[in-house]
């Protein structure tokens, strides 16, 4: 049992004690251990979603070519967990996505509603010829613009290292582990 806690600890990096109640709630299998962590995690992210974010760090980016950069104000719960490893390595990991994806906006909320009018338009201009029914392209025409809006916005993008998770799941994940609420409050892109 030592070993899997271990193990478990090494693969997930939430504590001792967490992982030792993971493994005995599942019966010493370590995968379904590693779904009940996820799960408490999601549980957490409910309870901390009232508490205020009011430290973190300004994080900075500036790629190899020296032509973009990205300034990002992170914030999370206290200054303990500010200066922890796994939330400067979250704030790294996002100004890289930020410069190598270009979001415009940090969540769907923050679309105003003209870009989204104007995105629905082109679309719509764009299908103009379809012969399709009125149900179908109202399908299409919301299919489409949920993939633009996930290239505009930094919570949807899938992550640059790992396509199968979303910004937002790389922050979830971050969150479950430390145990604190992280808030990407803003970001400024650069490029020449």
């Amino acid at each position: 049992m030592i070993e899997q806690v271990k193990k478990l600890r090494q693969e997930t990096g939430v504590s001792l004690m967490e992982c030792r109640k993971a493994l005995e709630n599942s019966g010493g299998d370590v995968e379904k251990a590693k779904k009940y962590l996820r799960e408490k995690g999601e549980e957490l992210l409910g309870k901390r979603a009232e508490k205020d974010a009011g430290q973190g760090v300004v994080a900075s980016y500036v790629h190899t070519d020296r032509k973009s950069g990205v300034l990002l104000d992170i914030r999370c719960e206290s200054d303990f967990v500010a200066k922890g490893d796994d939330f400067l390595n979250l704030a790294h990991e996002i100004c890289l996505q930020i410069v190598a994806a270009k979001p415009l906006y940090i969540s769907e909320e923050d679309v105003p509603q003209s870009v989204k009018d104007e995105e629905k338009e082109i679309i719509l201009n764009q299908m103009k010829d379809e012969k399709k029914s009125p149900e179908m392209m109202e399908k299409i025409v919301e299919g489409k613009m949920n993939k633009q809006l996930k290239n505009i916005v930094l919570l949807s993008q899938p992550w640059v290292k790992d396509d199968s998770k979303s910004i937002n799941d790389l922050i979830n994940e971050v969150v479950a582990k430390i145990g604190e609420k992280i808030v990407v409050n803003k970001f400024e892109r650069y490029e020449i």
